[in-house]
């Protein structure tokens, strides 16, 4: 797991806290599906709403995906936040799209991967977040059980989160985000959203994110 480039995630993390995309509460946190309390709640499809910003984060997807998986043949989406994002690319690319189900169409043809399946095709999956990887890798297994050539992901933030970078290590997926949580962290201080001692308690939440709360 590697950051794009180091630049490029403060100016992402700026914007995305700009537009609230980024929400940091720390003594009103947030509580996920998996029970973890948060001071952070990350929703980058706020960022499809400003067009600007939109613009800005495909054009480093796209830059990220020429430099890092340049025999790119199509891009899949995960679903569902990923979608957008993977489309909006595959046409700044001129390239094929497709996207990943988190489970199988309950009628019709019961796809999994909606779009055109050509086995071995080399494709490059699209994320919005990445926290522990758990649903971007499922995608990636469903992807290969199609018989496509998965190149590895690339997402615009993540967490940062060691299962992560495990989880993705483990399944042999490079994964490249434009922005990242210690990249926010600054940017936030910088331009007031948070003080220090708020910024005290978000570094005690990354430590453990499990126990943090309690």
């Amino acid at each position: 797991m590697k950051i794009f480039d180091p630049k490029i995630a403060s100016a992402v993390a700026q914007r995305l806290l700009e537009i609230e995309a980024i929400r940091l509460q720390p003594t009103k946190p947030f509580t996920w599906a998996s029970g973890w309390k948060s001071p952070i709640y990350c929703d980058n499809r706020l960022s499809l709403s400003y067009p600007a910003v939109r613009s800005f984060i495909k054009h480093y997807l796209q830059d990220a995906i020429q430099k890092n998986f340049a025999s790119i043949e199509a891009v899949a989406g995960v679903a569902t936040a990923g979608i957008p994002q993977g489309a909006l690319l595959a046409d700044a690319m001129n390239l094929p799209f497709l996207y990943v189900r988190s489970s199988p169409k309950g009628h019709g043809m019961e796809n999994m991967i909606e779009g055109k399946v050509t086995p071995g095709q080399k494709v490059v999956v699209v994320e919005d977040l990445v926290s522990t990887g758990g649903s971007s890798l499922k995608a990636v297994t469903d992807l290969k059980a199609a018989g496509f050539e998965v190149l590895g992901m690339v997402a615009i933030f993540t967490y940062g989160f060691d299962v992560a970078a495990e989880n993705f290590e483990k399944a042999g997926v490079e994964l490249v985000c434009l922005s990242d949580y210690s990249s926010m962290l600054p940017q936030a201080i910088a331009n007031n959203y948070i003080d220090q001692d708020t910024l005290a308690s978000l570094q005690e939440w990354r430590k453990n994110p499990g126990e943090w709360g309690k």
